[in-house]
């Protein structure tokens, strides 16, 4: 594949969302879960406010053309995706939006426009998405200088990896500790998917792009995953299709999205020009059924009630350094909903966050698996 495929990243959206509406609605006609979808139609039930968070699709070249992405598979013992693989990302951590920190490429007012959040917000999705991609393959987009990126080879940096893990440090201590800037340049915007309504634990989840780094590579680091792949786009919807791999619809949206491209440049080219409003899968009663509605169905956009953390989808293409439109995102001070680890809004409760997601949602930790 020499050039960009729009078309069969439409046909392989199209199977993703076939399948997933066949394959999921033992999950939606769960007594449970219509009548938790009825009241919040009637109003009796308000859904919890999406948690901010970041996912990074990190890339590289496949051998023989096309590119090939990293996966993590949850740990089966997990209360939530167990099982599942996902790509790296996590809830964003009041650390996060810490100012104190060398940065190279867009800033957070220009992401801020790409993100439809504010700038303090925009700035911790980036950090998120840099901390969480360290913490959990082991790759720092993060470098000495503007055309650098870090050598993590040694050692030592797993005793770093591990402390920012374990909330001992905080990535702009690390940085700054080892002399680094923070390389938002790497990463692109990609998507923005939010938990459904009616799930109780729900995540309002940016999707990066990011190719890997030259000279670094990705290690399995434990933890939540018990094993580390990278696979071709469509090779894992293989897979998943025959019931070998699973994963949330969010993350196989993205891969089949990814399916059409030559090269991860041309993913990094298309990023710059893709819309990424927010996707909020919804949920429908009829009598005593539940439908799931998914991107391209029929009336998929209604409005939510709690709405994500962030506005409902203008439309129309736009890069980090596009012309900031009016409104904006939930910043910083707004709610975050339930979780753990304390996010840039104030706390959370004590210990690390879950990670996003339902059966549905967004992956960190998927939209971990999206």
């Amino acid at each position: 594949m020499g050039k960009d495929d729009p078309g069969r990243q439409g046909d392989e959206a199209r199977r993703v969302l076939a399948d997933y509406r066949a394959r999921l609605p033992d999950h939606f006609a769960a007594p449970e879960v219509i009548e938790r979808a009825r009241a919040i139609e009637a109003g009796t039930v308000v859904p919890p406010v999406p948690r901010h968070a970041a996912t990074v699709v990190l890339l590289r070249d496949a051998s023989r053309g096309g590119v090939e992405a990293y996966l993590l598979r949850r740990v089966g013992t997990l209360a939530f995706a167990a099982g599942m693989y996902v790509f790296p990302g996590g809830g964003v951590d009041s650390e996060d939006a810490r100012t104190e920190i060398g940065w190279v490429g867009p800033a957070p007012e220009e992401w801020s426009v790409a993100l439809r959040a504010d700038a303090p917000l925009a700035r911790a999705l980036v950090c998120a998405a840099v901390r969480e991609t360290f913490e959990e393959s082991g790759v720092l987009l993060a470098g000495p200088s503007p055309t650098k990126v870090a050598d993590v080879s040694d050692l030592a940096w797993e005793r770093d990896r591990v402390a920012l893990e374990q909330h001992k440090a905080h990535l702009a201590g690390l940085l700054a500790h080892r002399g680094l800037m923070l390389r938002a340049d790497l990463l692109r915007p990609w998507a923005h998917w939010v938990t459904p309504e009616v799930e109780p634990r729900r995540y309002d989840t940016r999707f990066f792009v990011a190719a890997l780094p030259a000279g670094q590579t990705t290690r399995e680091v434990g933890g939540e995953a018990d094993r580390a792949v990278w696979l071709a786009p469509q090779e894992a919807l293989d897979r998943l299709r025959r019931g070998e791999l699973t994963m949330l619809p969010p993350t196989a949206f993205t891969l089949a999205e990814l399916t059409a491209y030559p090269n991860v440049a041309a993913v990094v080219a298309a990023a710059q020009r893709r819309d990424i409003a927010p996707v909020l899968p919804r949920i429908v009663v009829s009598g005593d059924e539940a439908r799931l509605l998914l991107p391209h169905d029929d009336a998929g956009d209604v409005p939510s009630r709690s709405g994500p953390a962030s506005p409902e989808k203008p439309g129309g293409p736009q890069g980090p350094g596009s012309p900031p439109k009016p409104g904006g995102a939930q910043g910083p001070g707004g709610p975050q909903g339930p979780g753990g680890r304390q996010g840039p809004a104030g706390p959370h409760g004590p210990g690390r966050p879950d990670r996003p997601g339902g059966p549905i949602g967004p992956e960190p930790d998927a939209t971990r698996d999206a």
